[in-house]
């Protein structure tokens, strides 16, 4: 939820905030606002809506030049999507604007407090608390990293802040607690933002920053400081991608073309994971072999999509180690009490590594003294940082709010832990290994094929565009693949869509069964599993009952084309790995149902790439 940039510089500092804004637009987009500093004074800009409103007010209302200044994209928690509520927000005097990522939870007390002392307030937002007591701190110390330091030793909650002060030129400050928060080095400038895509087009070197920190930049400097004041430790990293990953390339849509760039992802997360020796090597394995050969359970943790590739996780790591698999939501873990022992083994899955409930899972395992091992597209976002070991995605960026190359590419992350933890545990013989390794390097040019019949589905797509209703069935990795589908239908086009396991199809879903309605079915492979005459039965239960059925299912898979009033045909890859290929032509679906429907398929109404606050 939300994007927040920072600058300093010898740019002009408005087009390098809306620029950034654009790039981060994903993350929040009920509103869009700046502040930039000019001659001793803040201007500010901001308007509900998309950032074309705030574009257009700039356009009617310019601001002078400036070189140092923030701005906000946002997704809207405390009060409603309006030019009010909008960020930045400016102290009482109109000495600092501030703006803010995440929920502060004890703003009512403090905004009571300020209120008492004649303070008024202009919005419902928990952020103008913390806007209006750095205006009330920053008067007392005239030092807005002083100033920023005491007002975090009041807020409880989530946040990063950033901020600038009217009479303190060419700085910008910011703080950072739970949310997300990294630094852009240039040369002569420097840069403040929730995702490094917004300064990609400037500079590729970064910082990381950790939990509870402060920093300070100016053209010329970064400093980090702890909230206490103490020097803070940081890590400088390279970004690995250009400028030209987070543009749409020629393509409608990002979600269409991160559908489209699934093959490479998938290839570039394959790379380098086995060594001269033919042995298995992952990113930042910090867990000693010793110690994964005493796990007795392992339980995957996570939200949304990442949920869904956890599920398909669950049978290949059980397959492959013998060790007994749980999969939780995350928003739920906590709270179930759940058994964990030092010889628990948590696998936490987020594509951002910023997900709230996601780390705060992470943080109850390690109260625990479980191992924790995170599958993260973002190097040095928090998850991974906080996290014994990571297994990084190389999905590149992912701009499109409902996730594509990111479930795919965790999908193989997934496998590569299975596997690596059958080798470490001697469950599998490494020619075993070797060979399904060599089968997951087949998945790319596998993909493409997938991609290369994309016709029918955007046909079908054509010819289901009035469907009130869609359903999914799967059987044991197709389960989750079916729900994964679902979820893509709802996300963008709003669709009622629902993903069922095929064999509880009797034990109640069939109810739903009537003339005419879709039911999208993925097919296990054809003799090599035993579920395939199952699944070919519900197809013909739910075609009995007047159902259009779409089949997914393997080339040659001469036994359901009778069943199929559509078939989308996969090619032939081992049970396990089938969710590669199912969940490209649900995706291409769903995207091409939300365009002929006029929706914005990259910004779907409600919802923003990552989900920050609990």
């Amino acid at each position: 939820m939300c994007g927040i940039v920072g600058y300093v510089g010898h740019r002009d500092a408005q087009e390098v905030i809306i620029d950034g804004l654009r790039r981060m637009e994903y993350r929040g987009y009920d509103s869009a606002g700046l502040a930039l500093v000019v001659d001793g004074t803040i201007e500010w800009r901001k308007k509900a809506g998309k950032l074309a409103n705030l574009e257009a007010e700039l356009v009617e209302h310019p601001i002078p030049a400036s070189h140092q200044g923030v701005g906000h994209t946002r997704w809207a928690t405390h009060g409603g999507p309006t030019d009010v509520n909008a960020h930045p927000h400016l102290s009482a005097d109109g000495r600092v604007a501030l703006v803010h990522n995440g929920i502060i939870e004890n703003f009512a007390a403090i905004r009571a407090e300020l209120e008492a002392e004649g303070i008024t307030f202009a919005s419902e937002t928990d952020t103008e608390t913390a806007a209006q007591l750095l205006g009330r701190e920053i008067a007392r110390s005239d030092d807005l990293v002083a100033a920023m330091r005491a007002v975090v030793a009041r807020l409880e909650g989530a946040f990063t802040l950033v901020a600038v002060d009217a009479h303190t030129p060419d700085l910008v400050v910011a703080a950072r607690r739970n949310s997300p928060l990294v630094v852009g080095v240039g040369e002569g400038e420097n840069f403040l933002a929730s995702d490094v895509a917004s300064f990609i087009a400037h500079t590729r070197e970064a910082i990381e920053l950790g939990q509870d920190q402060i920093v300070a930049i100016t053209p010329t400097s970064v400093t980090v400081t702890n909230f206490d004041g103490s020097e803070a430790e940081t890590r400088p990293f390279h970004i690995d991608w250009d400028l030209s990953a987070a543009e749409k390339g020629g393509y409608d849509w990002f979600m269409r073309k991160e559908i489209f760039e699934q093959p490479q992802a998938v290839a570039d997360t394959l790379l380098g994971r086995i060594d001269d020796d033919g042995q298995l090597n992952l990113d930042e394995m910090r867990i000693d072999q010793a110690e994964l050969r005493t796990i007795d359970k392992i339980i995957i943790v996570a939200c949304g999509t990442a949920y869904y590739a956890g599920m398909v996780a669950k049978y290949a790591i059980e397959h492959w180690t013998r060790v007994p698999c749980e999969v939780d939501l995350a928003s739920e873990f906590r709270y179930r009490d759940p058994i964990i022992t030092k010889s628990t083994l948590v696998v936490t899955i987020s594509q951002s590594g910023e997900t709230a409930d996601t780390l705060m899972a992470i943080r109850h395992s390690r109260e625990q003294h479980a191992k924790v091992i995170a599958i993260c597209n973002t190097n040095g976002a928090t998850i991974p940082r906080e996290s014994d070991a990571v297994i990084y995605t190389h999905a590149g960026p992912e701009i499109g709010v409902a996730s594509t190359k990111g479930f795919t590419t965790q999908l193989i992350a997934c496998y590569l832990l299975g596997l690596y933890l059958a080798q470490v545990r001697g469950t599998k013989f490494g020619d075993e290994i070797a060979s399904l390794v060599a089968e997951l390097e087949q998945i790319p040019a596998k993909m493409e094929e997938v991609l290369k019949r994309s016709d029918s589905v955007l046909e079908l797509a054509r010819d289901l565009i009035d469907e009130q209703s869609i359903l999914f069935l799967g059987r044991h990795v197709g389960y989750p693949a079916a729900l994964e589908g679902a979820l893509k239908l709802k996300e963008i086009a709003y669709l009622h869509a629902e993903g069922f396991a095929a064999g509880e199809l009797k034990h109640g879903p069939i109810a739903l069964i009537d003339e005419g309605l879709p039911v999208f079915i993925v097919v296990p492979p054809q003799g090599r599993d035993q579920l395939h005459d199952k699944v070919i039965s519900n197809i013909q239960e739910v075609r009995a009952r007047g159902a259009r059925t779409i089949v997914l299912a393997e080339d040659g898979d001469d036994e359901a084309v009778p069943y199929a009033d559509t078939l989308l045909s996969l090619p032939v890859v081992p049970t396990l790995f089938q969710p590669l290929l199912a969940i490209i032509p649900l995706q291409l679906f769903a995207c091409e149902v939300a365009t002929l429907k006029g929706y914005d398929v990259d910004q779907p109404r409600n919802l923003a790439k990552s989900v920050t606050v609990e």
